[in-house]
């Protein structure tokens, strides 16, 4: 599968990021097309993925068969609130989800993360940045919101997280690529903002936008992590940027002690 040009810098990111952390128990929400989940199987943790529509979670099963049949990782069609696991995860995930939920629902979001972590477990999620690049995409997705890494700071010390990063993403590639994904959406996609704002959510996850989700096999040659390397530098030299539209986020529970 081809990744789009942010996505492959959020791979390369996450890749990063969980490089150092020891391998064990991770639920992620909204997994869409298991990017995530993947790289995470790959560096041997185990898993499950809760994907509350039906047509993706059916799509996840087959794009991560193999793990599912070594027991490795288990795809719920279920809604993520309705879960309850007596194994609590080492590390709960969320890439590009929590920006569809209602204010209630995103505090219940990390409420209900509390209650399926360890208490040494971390969370980590991906949400869109720059709240001035609010345009069709979001009107499509069923997005509520785009984040600030102030705001995002301060929702996780209100709801009792404490923030250990809080950092943009993407900048300045995927900004210099925005008008023409904002064309390509409104091309393809227009025809959603007629929809329930749940609908949208549902349908997020399962996208066919040429040139935007889907690519010819020669764009290969340009898309993949060897060739964007060097937009994954700039992206830490600018990951303080307001103009990012990608934030990522880790945090802990407040009542973690953290460690000098």
């Amino acid at each position: 599968m081809i990744l789009p040009p942010g996505s492959i810098l959020q791979k390369i990111h996450f890749l990063q990021k969980i490089k150092n952390i020891r391998p064990g128990f991770f639920i992620e929400m909204g997994p869409g097309n298991g990017v995530l989940s993947r790289v995470l199987l790959e560096h041997k943790w185990r898993g499950v993925g809760v994907e509350e529509d039906k047509k993706s979670a059916l799509a996840l099963t087959k794009k991560l068969k193999e793990y599912l049949e070594r027991g490795q990782y288990r795809v719920v069609n279920k809604n993520f609130f309705k879960i309850n696991y007596r194994r609590k995860a080492d590390l709960v995930l969320s890439s590009m989800v929590i920006e569809h939920l209602a204010p209630k629902q995103e505090l219940a979001f990390f409420n209900k993360s509390k209650v399926l972590l360890k208490k040494t477990g971390l969370l980590l999620c991906y949400v869109p940045g720059s709240p001035t690049s609010w345009g069709i995409e979001d009107v499509i997705a069923g997005h509520y919101r785009r984040y600030t890494i102030s705001r995002i700071r301060l929702k996780l010390i209100s709801s009792g997280w404490m923030p250990l990063n809080v950092e943009g993403l993407t900048y300045p590639l995927s900004n210099i690529l925005l008008p023409i994904s904002n064309y390509l959406v409104n091309r393809y996609e227009s025809k959603k903002i007629k929809l329930s704002l749940k609908k949208k959510t549902l349908l997020s996850g399962r996208r066919e936008v040429p040139l935007k989700t889907e690519f010819p096999v020669y764009l290969k040659i340009f898309l993949n992590v060897f060739a964007l390397y060097p937009f994954h530098w700039l992206q830490t030299i600018f990951k303080n940027h307001p103009r990012s539209l990608t934030i990522f986020f880790e945090a802990v529970p407040k009542y973690r002690p953290i460690s000098a």
